[in-house]
């Protein structure tokens, strides 16, 4: 191959002549405003205030501009800068973008902790297995902030919509962790899509084209001498497009009929075409093979060019295509001046030429057989059934060393490539259920849409059902949804697709509990499991049946759930049971399954995984444990907008909502609240509607709004309204009485539980047993309010924390209101020091006004850690406070090293001390003696 000579180097000097295609960066014109917000988070990120933005905007309005001002004052500012831009033919390539922005700081990859160098060594080797991504970002997080901790970062990333998925989603991750690092990140992409392009949800700029007097004043400083007519009909066609009024003038010369009617994008394409005419054979042929393989360093591009002429292509193309203001050199590699000379190069050219230039550069490519053969796949025309059978064994050597995304575009091609539309479609099967495996949103719909259903046999129907089912959990006709997965799980059965049938039956299963679904479903569902005779031990086994039919099913699925001594480490296993649990109502097993979960999937770097397992946090509100609550709910808030666990985070909002309202956080309640019903998945998910109504119903009746409490708890009681839930309303059974005792309801309410002890006889779980004994005493009357006291602190399971205390406040409450205050005492006491201990603050004041009122003073609760930290920081003084390191913490957390410093140095002050060896003393001693975390399943984190 050619080699990269002190010529080439030459050129590089000469990459930013007078004639390059957008206006100098620092002559923009018409963008102060942009450049202002640009240098203050410059400026921000200098001072350790970490942030990123997104510019969005047309082809040509001057976002890569706008990269490159912001990167020559970044580095004059003393920044690093790492940059890297999209490229349509990378789009399927894994972390090809994020091995190109991490060029720079390379060196530093062999510095890292074994972990964090090996995840990245593994997803930019070509044989190596490939990591889970959130391992691979965490990596770059470490690598980028042990970078910053040296010199500040700017990280600039162009043409963001065909940056690959993988690293998309790594950016979207770092993204959401710089705060607290000198590093600022600036994309830029043509089309706004949060959901599908934007790195996270951070604040975005919409470039809009110049105003007319700023489009005038750059059209006359590039080209002075246009005839008015011809400038006015310019600056009308350019419509204030920056790079047209650069470009049309050097294209149309002194004639306006050249100036036609096309589209913009395309006028500006055919102008770019029209200046390679003029060009030496040799520059055309290396334009052409940059346009085809544009991340090629510039000996292979010679090498390749060299071979299509036959003749030696030597530096001095290179150069022309520079004076030309076509490419620039950077480092190594050449780079069009913008993507639009790329594609107009690429489509300009003869097909002949195109074909034969990914030939030339599938043999250049030996080294790389991914790239290799998606060019001879694209040197291809018409079906070549060898190359589609290479490709298929490519992917399935990927896909047995884990590099799942390296396998997507192989099976994509090789769908391609193949006659027979049967086999197509089981090929397209094939990437489709790989794409989504590794939460590839976007490639995952093309490829369902390229998919012909009418091929499909009843496995491969099913397969792309369970495929669908993650990727679009659609509110609308629930019970036909639920209907159509029963039935296709039943035919993937039959044809022995056993695995397949179990995936996707227990998704319907899901699906009748997050939408409630009708009896007619849930018993369907129900019988085909019983028809494929199962195991009824299987974990599956028992969340289908609990999700189904919790009241048929239940009291068995309990007793097994009990009895079951399953792989701890199994995540998939776990969560089977901990979410089965849960429907039920048994918030113990609950916590302690999904909690096992949580630490295999954690110790997977499986964000999604861990995400659902962290739903584990609303079980434990029930069990008193406010605080865990809390830190779970709001670390599986972010993790789940993190990897698009849409119905997650309607059950962690949730979740969250009714933490901050039993602690008495009004505010935070509300807008969590609000947060909730604006979703647009809210209206049909009647699991997360339920949920929003408790959190209603107890906000008022802290208010003293009794009667308007009691009327929000009880529409959760009629199958009529949208805020029904077959199952889970009885969790807000305790609250519809304490509002019926507080409003004067107390019959209406008996009648409208009426049902309660035969549903509570046949499905014995927690929830149930607390909701009927917990009724059953507060709504008791007067003679015989004793003994269902009694009874039910008896009865209550042992780890109800919350029902307990409120059963004591309740008694208390009768007590005196009879006179008898000194008995009234002790259960008053009693709920207010349990109540205290929990932090739920609104029932700790009720505690205390009813000790005041029965004659006993009471003084103020003392503000416990949970009072003093935020969620994260508790997490990160408990976990400091044992020992781990601060790295050790950022890699459990999925946040930087510097992150978890930063902290920590914020964490000291508010509990009153210096150092992290003084750490576990402070919290035990704000806990009065009750540790931060559930000690009984301490070993599971």
């Amino acid at each position: 191959m050619t080699p990269f000579t002190e010529e080439a180097a030459h050129v590089q000097h000469s990459s930013r002549g007078p004639q390059e295609a957008e206006p100098s960066p620092r002559a923009m014109i018409g963008r102060d405003e942009e450049l202002r917000i640009l240098r203050g988070l410059l400026a921000d990120a200098a001072d350790g205030r970490g942030s990123a933005l997104l510019i969005h905007g047309t082809a040509g309005v001057g976002k890569s501009a706008l990269l490159r001002s912001v990167g020559d004052e970044g580095t004059e500012g003393g920044f690093k800068v790492l940059s890297a831009a999209g490229v349509e033919t990378e789009l399927w390539l894994p972390f090809a973008a994020l091995q190109l922005l991490l060029q720079p700081a390379a060196d530093g990859i062999g510095k890292l902790p074994s972990p964090h160098r090996t995840a990245l060594v593994d997803a930019f080797s070509a044989t190596q297995t490939e990591p889970h991504i959130f391992r691979v970002a965490l990596a770059v997080l470490e690598l980028l902030t042990d970078e910053a901790d040296r010199q500040p970062l700017l990280l600039l990333v162009d043409d963001l919509q065909w940056i690959d998925s993988p690293s998309r989603d790594v950016l979207r991750f770092v993204v959401r962790r710089t705060r607290d690092l000198p590093v600022l990140i600036v994309a830029a992409s043509r089309v706004h899509s949060p959901d599908s392009y934007a790195p996270s949800a951070q604040p975005d700029l919409h470039l809009q084209p110049l105003s007319r007097s700023a489009a005038a004043e750059l059209l006359d400083a590039g080209a002075p001498d246009l005839a008015a007519p011809l400038r006015a009909l310019i600056l009308e066609r350019a419509a204030g497009n920056p790079l047209a009024l650069v470009e049309l003038p050097k294209t149309v010369q002194d004639s306006a009929s050249q100036l036609d009617d096309l589209p913009l994008t395309q006028r500006l394409e055919d102008a770019f075409a029209a200046r390679t005419d003029s060009a030496s054979p040799e520059c055309r042929t290396l334009l052409l093979a940059l346009a085809t393989e544009p991340s090629a360093p510039l000996n292979r591009l010679l090498d390749v060019s060299s071979r299509l002429t036959g003749t030696t292509v030597s530096v001095d193309a290179v150069q022309e295509a520079v004076d030309a203001g076509l490419v620039g050199l950077v480092g190594r590699s050449l780079e069009f001046r913008h993507p639009l000379m790329r594609s107009a190069i690429y489509t300009r050219a003869t097909v002949a030429d195109r074909l034969g230039t990914h030939r030339a550069i599938a043999v250049a490519m030996a080294d790389t057989p991914e790239r290799q053969l998606l060019h001879l796949a694209a040197a291809t025309l018409g079906p070549d059934e060898e190359l589609a059978a290479r490709l298929e064994r490519f992917a399935d050597t990927a896909l047995a060393r884990g590099k799942v995304a390296s396998a997507v575009p192989a099976l994509r091609q090789a769908a391609e490539l193949v006659q027979d539309p049967r086999r197509r479609t089981e090929i397209l099967v094939r990437a489709v259920e790989s794409a989504s495996e590794i939460n590839d949103r976007v490639h995952t719909q093309l490829l369902l849409d390229r998919a012909d259903m009418s091929e499909l046999g009843p496995l491969e129907r099913a397969r792309l059902m369970v495929v669908s089912d993650k990727s679009a959990f659609e509110p609308d006709e629930p019970q036909r949804r639920i209907e159509d997965m029963v039935t296709t799980a039943a035919g993937a059965f039959d044809a022995g697709g056993v695995q397949v049938a179990e995936n996707l039956l227990w998704r319907a299963a899901a699906r009748c509990f997050f939408q409630d679904g009708d009896a007619r479903v849930r018993t369907l569902a129900a019988a085909e499991l019983d028809r494929w005779n199962p195991d009824p031990d299987a974990p599956v086994v028992l969340t289908v049946r609990a999700y189904t039919e919790p009241f048929r099913y239940g009291a068995e699925v309990i007793t097994r759930l009990d009895s079951l001594r399953p792989d701890r480490l199994d995540g998939r296993i776990m969560h089977f049971l901990g979410s089965g649990a849960m429907v039920l109502g048994d918030a113990t097993l609950a916590a302690r399954y999904l909690s096992l979960a949580a630490a295999a999937w954690r110790s997977q770097g499986r964000l999604g995984l861990l995400a659902r397992s962290l739903a584990g946090s609303w079980p434990r509100v029930y069990l008193g444990q406010l605080d865990r609550a809390r830190e779970e709910s709001v670390e599986g808030l972010a993790l789940a907008e993190e990897t698009g666990e849409w119905i997650v985070w309607l059950g962690v909002k949730a979740t969250g909502s009714l933490v901050a309202a039993l602690r008495g956080e009004t505010q935070a309640a509300e807008r969590m609240l609000g947060e909730l019903r604006a979703h647009r998945l809210f209206p049909g998910m009647p699991f997360a509607a339920v949920m929003a109504q408790q959190v209603e119903g107890l906000l008022a009746l802290f208010d003293g709004r009794a009667a308007e409490a009691y009327d929000a708890l009880a529409r959760a009681f009629d199958p009529t309204d949208p805020h029904y839930h077959s199952v889970s309303r009885w969790l807000l059974a305790p609250d519809l009485a304490d509002a019926a005792v507080a409003a004067g309801t107390v019959q209406r309410a008996r009648e409208l539980l009426d049902g309660l002890p035969e549903l509570a006889a046949r499905l014995p779980s927690e929830m149930m047993v607390v909701a009927h004994v917990y009724t059953e005493a507060v709504l008791a009357p007067d003679d015989t309010a004793e003994e269902h006291y009694a009874a039910a602190l008896s009865a209550l399971p042992a780890g109800w924390a919350l029902a307990r205390a409120r059963l004591h406040l309740h008694h208390g409450r009768r007590l005196r209101r009879q006179r008898h205050n000194v008995e009234a005492r002790n259960p008053l006491r009693s709920a207010r020091d349990e109540f205290d201990r929990v932090g739920a603050l609104p029932w700790a004041e009720m505690a205390r006004e009813q000790l005041r009122a029965a004659g006993e003073s009471s003084g103020r609760r003392h503000a416990n850690t949970s009072d003093r930290l935020s969620a994260q920081e508790m997490q990160i003084a408990v976990l400091a406070s044992r020992g781990l390191s601060n790295r050790e913490i950022g890699q459990r957390l999925f946040i930087s090293h510097r992150t978890v410093g930063a902290h920590l140095y914020r964490i000291y002050p508010r509990l009153g001390i210096t150092s992290r060896g003084k750490l576990a003393a402070a919290l035990a001693a704000l806990q009065d003696g009750h540790p931060a975390s559930d000690p009984s399943d301490a070993d599971a984190g």
